[in-house]
């Protein structure tokens, strides 16, 4: 009975450990297998943003509302913040303070002159910016804000 119960003691603990990973730190590689190298039928969206970009936050209810809608369907939203290293608290204190259900991200992938054309040739930089994988192929790139309308009706198109 008493190692149930330690058994039991040590799951909750993991799984009170892992909820309470708010930000996964990765390099561009690690970023590239989360969407690029699957090749199954989920939609893959990646929303790339900042703490400090107005315009994506302003955007993140619309994804975290897209992901309510689309909740039945195979739609995966990842957020990729663009902030410094150093920043991660910010980072984490704003995906808790504005209860950011979806997987988020910190790139620390250095000098963004570097990865940017991997991600889309047509991609200035600015953000914000968003991605979407099917099939391991993209599929969809916008460079600039969403309203909720373009992004539920964007999601739906190619989630077909």
């Amino acid at each position: 009975m008493k190692i149930l119960l330690n058994i039991g003691l040590i799951s909750c603990l993991l799984s009170f450990v892992y909820l309470n990973k708010k930000v996964e730190v990765v390099n561009f590689a690690q970023l590239q297998m989360q969407a690029e190298s699957k090749t199954n039928d989920t939609l893959y969206i990646l929303n790339f943003w900042a703490t400090w970009c107005k315009p994506c936050v302003q955007e993140m209810p619309f994804f975290e509302e897209a992901a309510t809608k689309f909740s039945s369907h195979k739609v995966k939203i990842i957020y990729v913040s663009l902030n410094s290293l150093k920043e991660l608290p910010v980072v984490e204190k704003h995906i808790e303070t504005k209860s950011i259900q979806n997987r988020v991200f910190l790139l620390n992938a250095g000098n963004p002159n570097d990865w940017i054309d991997k991600v889309d040739k047509a991609w200035g930089g600015s953000i914000p910016a968003t991605i979407m994988y099917k099939g391991g192929k993209k599929v969809f790139f916008k460079e600039g804000e969403f309203t909720q309308e373009e992004i539920n009706s964007v999601i739906a198109d190619k989630n077909k």
